[in-house]
């Protein structure tokens, strides 16, 4: 089978490549059971999430850090829920046209689900209409009702703790979360609410490598995924633009350039695949704290 070629680009062919099982949410639960890690990175169009889907990724995180890649704000705060929505239709339609096995994070963005547990909802269902399998909402316990209003209606929640980019104002910038004792104690607090409310993942973003190993162990039933939070997580996500070597500002301790040695956008995933499987990314000494 070839890829259908037009004058803007091809999606590529769900074969020759061998056919895997679609991800799951009990396929992530054994491969953390076997040790394995997961791999996630953002994508925003059709064609990066289908070369990610075939490069083995297991989750695509439609992220509203599209605000700051593709629309050029200087934050995620100015994202829309029909922005999310239309990135991941855009998304899952690219995946439908090759293998589509990754499964689908939407972020749900700023003031889409603070205000009640219903509004939340009625955001997440547009969110799943166009095709998530998931949504993502950051915060601490004060989501932990809404995140079980939505799992208690079917809807699987990842919650996302430490630097939270849609309150990166009132903390003070983008700066490394529970370091002291105190700070520690309550993000393990908050952790321990979402995964009682039901979370199944947790983003842990710019958290000492040390606390996030703990967390860890201590959330079997929430697979966490690190961002700059040390290579003791059960998975790693990263900005697809940031591992690419394509953003123009000063390059995040906890980013790789896996372009750099790689012949394609393919190669460059296959390899942050490989590194995070054997789990030489992220490096503690270099990317964490």
């Amino acid at each position: 089978m070839t890829a259908t070629g037009t004058p803007y680009g091809t999606i590529p062919p769900s074969s020759p490549q061998p056919q895997r099982r679609p991800v799951s949410l009990p396929r992530l639960s054994q491969m953390r059971a076997t040790g394995e890690k997961i791999t996630m990175l953002t994508a925003y169009d059709a064609t990066f999430a289908a070369v990610a889907d075939a490069a083995g990724v297991e989750c695509i995180l439609v992220g509203d850090s599209l605000g700051m890649v593709c629309q050029g704000l200087h934050s995620t705060v100015g994202v829309t829920l029909q922005d999310m929505a239309y990135h991941t239709a855009s998304v899952t339609r690219g995946l439908h046209r090759a293998q589509a096995t990754a499964w689908v994070i939407a972020d749900m963005p700023y003031g889409s689900y603070a205000e009640s547990p219903e509004q939340a909802m009625r955001s997440a269902c547009q969110l799943m209409q166009a095709g998530a399998h998931m949504v993502k909402l950051e915060g601490g316990g004060w989501t932990a009702p809404t995140v079980r209003f939505l799992v208690d209606r079917g809807v699987p929640v990842c919650a996302h703790l430490g630097l939270t980019p849609q309150t990166v104002h009132a903390l003070g910038g983008y700066r490394v979360q529970g370091k002291d004792e105190q700070a520690a104690a309550t993000l393990r607090q908050h952790a321990l609410e979402l995964q009682d409310a039901g979370a199944a993942m947790l983003v842990l973003e710019m958290v000492p490598a040390a606390l996030s190993a703990q967390l860890t162990q201590e959330l079997p039933l929430c697979h966490t995924i690190g961002i700059g939070a040390g290579n003791g997580t059960a998975g790693q996500v990263l900005v697809l633009h940031d591992m690419l070597g394509v953003n123009l500002g000063k390059m995040a301790r906890f980013v790789h350039n896996f372009m750099a040695d790689a012949g394609s956008v393919k190669g460059a995933m296959e390899a942050y695949v490989q590194a995070v499987k054997n789990g030489s990314f992220p490096d503690n000494a270099l990317h964490a704290w």
